[in-house]
């Protein structure tokens, strides 16, 4: 082999650009003294973190592209699939890496605190665009926390890119993946109804009544057997069950107009088994599998810090762990989450109308 094949040959260093990857862990430009050991490992483990966002971003984007049509493929849902549970295994790696964080003593931490000024972990754009992109709504931010104004901020700073501000703000403009899940499931065939059925409407107000009757004669049944047992008294038990049930009708029912989106998910989180909606409810599971895997992530986060700098301001200015303990109360997918208080066991639900349309087709 000669001199200039050696020279051209791709290697393991040159696929991963390891010189300019393996020269970023010194700190800002002109930083100086160069970190110690503990700031060096501080700012590896935030670069892995940043690179893992990445990575995130660039599956949800795919979802997103793959869902942002008025027919999602069927040949298209295990690719979606896919893609989102590799976004929940990037999420549970990185509860598992807060571990490394935690081999760093308050003491170590606080020995370079003061270096990081006033940089905090609200301005890692990426993991603002991925709440975005999955449908996080500003009112739902703890006062104060608006990313966009933020990062509108580090642009005229010059702290971050200009083509950073316009990603972020396209993709706020754009429909969040809860928007296109909410629109997918508004077209889930109920009872083999369509939404472009012109008796549509007649069938999903008719199948949400059957399951709220479903509801009640499971309550009567439950109420009864509470008594039997001499469990608490119907003056106490009747008026919680009746609640649920009207708690199930305000959310299937909204201005006096079922909900389709709310009805297709109860259909689909209700019969299961149909071999049609094998694909939707493995769909639904992994979203609510990356959500749970996001709120790990977080109390993850919330349970390092907590453990580093106890109760302190965060360098941003933020209230430190008490702003990531709010985090936690933030839901993106609440429909996937709500609509499990109102299903019933199998037995009690209403026969499907017309389950053959629900197989599949061999043709």
């Amino acid at each position: 082999m000669s001199g200039l094949e050696d020279t051209n040959r791709m290697t393991y260093g040159n696929y991963l650009r390891l010189d300019d990857m393996l020269s970023l862990q010194e700190g800002p430009i002109g930083y100086s003294p160069k970190p110690c050991n503990d700031e060096l490992h501080f700012i590896i483990v935030h670069q892995a973190f940043e690179l893992w966002f990445k990575l995130v971003l660039s599956e949800l984007k795919e979802v997103h592209e793959l869902m942002d049509k008025e027919h999602i493929e069927e040949g298209s849902m295990p690719k979606i699939v896919h893609h989102l549970k590799r976004v929940s295994s990037v999420f549970n790696l990185m509860s598992q890496q807060w571990k490394v964080m935690e081999t760093l003593t308050p003491q170590d931490f606080l020995s370079f605190r003061d270096r990081l000024g006033t940089s905090s972990g609200f301005e890692s754009w990426q993991l603002r665009q991925i709440e975005t992109i999955l449908g996080l709504e500003q009112q739902q931010r703890e006062a104060g926390m608006d990313p966009l104004k933020h990062m509108e901020r580090l642009a005229k700073e010059g702290k971050i890119s200009k083509d950073v501000l316009v990603d972020f703000q396209a993709r706020i403009n754009s429909p969040s993946l809860c928007d296109l899940l909410d629109n997918w499931l508004s077209r889930t065939p109920i009872n083999a109804s369509l939404s472009t059925d012109l008796d549509d409407e007649k069938v999903v107000v008719q199948y949400v009544e059957n399951h709220l009757q479903a509801m009640s004669n499971h309550s009567e049944s439950v109420i009864e057997h509470i008594l039997s047992i001499g469990h608490g008294d119907e003056s106490s038990i009747r008026p919680r069950m009746e609640k649920s049930i009207s708690g199930a009708r305000s959310f299937l029912i909204q201005d006096g107009k079922v909900n389709r989106s709310r009805a297709g998910l109860l259909f689909i989180e209700s019969y299961r088994d149909l071999p049609l909606l094998s694909w939707p409810r493995t769909l639904i599971d992994s979203f609510v599998e990356l959500e749970q895997a996001l709120l790990l992530f977080r109390n993850s986060h919330a349970r390092m810090v907590e453990r580093m700098i106890g109760r302190r301001m965060g360098t941003g200015g933020s209230s430190g762990v008490d702003y990531l303990d709010a985090t936690l109360k933030y839901r993106i997918f609440v429909d996937l989450w709500t609509v499990r208080t109102i299903l019933v066991r199998r037995d009690l639900l209403p026969e499907v109308a017309n389950p053959s349309y629900y197989e599949f087709n061999s043709q």
